[in-house]
């Protein structure tokens, strides 16, 4: 783990341990900020997501209808 003033002074080290496999964490004011990954871990990434993401109306067609029945949610009668 690198604060971000370390990952600056030592920006090939970053680079060099992240291509070479292991993500490297860099922290801002003690908390986590981001993470440095190779370009190939990076597609990786990338490719998984696009191949887990489902469309927006898959998603709403999978929102369970009886949960809102359980928690006695129910539309109201309305006029206008």
């Amino acid at each position: 783990m690198w604060t971000v003033q370390d990952a600056k002074n030592k920006f090939s080290a970053v680079v060099e341990a992240a291509m070479a496999g292991t993500p490297q964490q860099v922290t801002r004011r003690g908390r986590p900020a981001v993470v440095v990954v190779s370009m190939e871990e990076y597609h990786r990434l990338l490719a998984s997501a696009v191949t887990a993401r489902v469309s927006f109306a898959d998603h709403l067609m999978a929102f369970p209808s009886e949960e809102i029945e359980r928690a006695g949610a129910r539309p109201r009668d309305v006029s206008f």
